[in-house]
């Protein structure tokens, strides 16, 4: 398999590899930058950069394997439960899982998966450590012969979107819930921090939501029968998939 992380200026900031043996992608206009630094670089095309939405799709164009693992360039560590205890992966165990993860997409028949997005334990119901209609978001995507494209009219929202373009094709993606990941994402500079914008965010979800319809993307208001909130904008959607099954 293919372990890889698109970066883009943060040569100096990158630390996936500190945990994992992954390739860096990186335009040609950077590659020295970060091969300075002693990073592993897979060099892309500078056309291929400035969107997270291309250069995903360059790798999946171009990787030499049918399994392959895009994560995130701030990536901590994997961490899992079990029961109420947490417990922090080593690197040895988590290339084991991800092996695991793979073996366990092939026997399912489907085309991606990946892991928990949250680590707070009030996210994993032990009855279903593995979900079948959830989406998996970008900083760890696992990917079998995957024949689907991120959109690049949604660069903010391109996990989200990639996920359902999944499930209404091939009506399954797999999530393992018992894992998940830790990262920096938006608070690290560089990436999308360079162009992610409340405006902006606000953009993408009006786009996700016209192009998937207002039934399968919802915005989250906070509230609920017991509870009001002010009005504030979370960034991230709250997806109802159509389709039966966990």
């Amino acid at each position: 398999m293919i372990i890889c992380s698109p970066s883009w200026k943060r040569a100096d900031t990158c630390f996936t590899h500190k945990y994992l043996p992954v390739r860096y992608v990186v335009c040609s206009s950077q590659a020295d930058e970060y091969r300075a630094n002693g990073l592993d670089v897979w060099e892309c095309p500078d056309s291929a950069q400035g969107s997270v939405c291309r250069v995903r799709n360059w790798i999946l164009d171009n990787a030499d394997d049918e399994r392959v693992l895009i994560l995130d360039d701030d990536i901590h560590y994997l961490g899992r439960w079990n029961g109420n205890k947490h417990h922090k992966m080593t690197t040895d165990e988590a290339l084991e899982f991800i092996e695991h993860g793979f073996n366990l997409a092939e026997q399912l028949g489907v085309r991606m998966w990946g892991i928990n997005i949250i680590q707070d334990k009030g996210a994993y119901r032990e009855y279903t450590p593995f979900s079948m209609n959830n989406v998996v978001l970008g900083p760890f995507g696992g990917f079998l012969n995957a024949d689907l494209r991120y959109d690049e009219n949604l660069p903010l929202k391109e996990d989200y979107d990639l996920s359902l373009q999944m499930l209404n094709k091939y009506r399954k993606i797999l999530r393992i819930n018992y894992a998940h990941y830790v990262c920096k994402q938006h608070t690290n500079l560089g990436g999308c921090a360079s162009y992610r914008t409340i405006n902006r965010e606000r953009e993408q979800f009006d786009l996700l939501a016209a192009k998937w319809g207002d039934q399968i993307i919802r915005r989250d208001s906070g509230a609920s029968k017991t509870r009001k909130r002010q009005q504030s904008y979370d960034i991230n959607p709250i997806v109802r998939v159509p389709i039966a099954g966990v």
